[in-house]
């Protein structure tokens, strides 16, 4: 089964009827995926199954003191549309996307950290006339995302740089950040969700995806486009706790299955 397929495949339980409605928290660290998580983790240099696909590929930790960051932005820029036709671009996330657009309020403002080619994350929600700005490492990405996607605004940006300031504290009713926390430093990944916190309203939503089982690694690669790609996470019970410094409250977490392995999702929401 196809990546999109198996993620449309999973029908959250509502956490708004409406922008207005009562927040349902009905999972909170439990998930009915549980049981399909792998015994264990993947071990670096090993052979695994990549973050990024289902086919096996030998996989190893980073070395020669090289930035990472650099191979995460050449990756995407060569395998910019490649990795639409894999993933479904259109039809990808199509449930997480229907329920953030009830949770936000009308023309409400969101920041979309990794966004890649704009679809679907920017396309579906500036389609509900929300107002979005998106933010990716890979040129390729943003001059891809300006086209498909003109009704939002994008820029280059390293989103771990504390020069990267999309806007003053609680200007955004939303932070989305999909498949992307994973591609980042990891000493990195706590600083920058503080800021989401920051960057929140009060009443706030953040929603994204992280790892599950703690693990970094590169595919030589990365679906047949001739680059390396970079993957760093910590675990989900990490993650959790980072999310909760950061100001925020976690209202559902669930683990979304991905080849032998998977990836975690937090619904999560700044204190009102």
């Amino acid at each position: 089964m196809a990546v999109a397929e198996r993620i449309q495949r999973l029908q959250p339980h509502l956490l708004c009827e409406d922008h207005n409605a009562r927040v349902e928290s009905r999972h909170h660290n439990l998930t009915p995926f549980s049981c399909r998580v792998p015994s264990q983790p993947r071990p670096p240099g090993a052979e695994n199954v990549s973050p990024g696909g289902g086919s096996v590929v030998r996989v190893r930790p980073v070395t020669g003191g090289g930035d990472p960051r650099d191979v995460v932005r050449r990756g995407y820029d060569a395998v910019s549309v490649r990795y639409d036709e894999a993933y479904g671009a259109e039809g990808k996330y199509r449930a997480w996307l229907g329920e953030l657009g009830r949770c936000v309020p009308p023309r409400g403002a969101v920041l979309d950290l990794g966004c890649g080619s704009g679809v679907p994350v920017a396309r579906a929600l500036t389609a509900r006339g929300l107002r979005v700005t998106g933010a990716d490492i890979s040129d390729v990405q943003i001059r891809r995302a300006r086209q498909q996607v003109p009704d939002a605004e994008f820029v280059r940006a390293d989103i771990t740089d504390p020069a990267f300031v999309p806007g003053e504290d609680a200007t955004f009713d939303a932070v989305v950040s999909l498949y992307a926390l994973i591609h980042l430093p990891l000493d990195e990944q706590p600083r920058l969700l503080a800021r989401v916190g920051r960057w929140l309203r009060p009443g706030g939503w953040f929603v994204a995806t992280t790892g599950h089982r703690a693990w970094t690694g590169v595919e030589e690669d990365w679906l047949g486009a001739g680059a390396p790609m970079w993957w760093s996470h910590a675990d989900a019970a990490t993650y959790r706790r980072w999310i909760t410094e950061a100001g925020l409250i976690v209202e559902r977490e669930e683990f979304v299955p991905e080849g032998e392995s998977g990836h975690a999702l937090f619904w999560a929401r700044r204190r009102s």
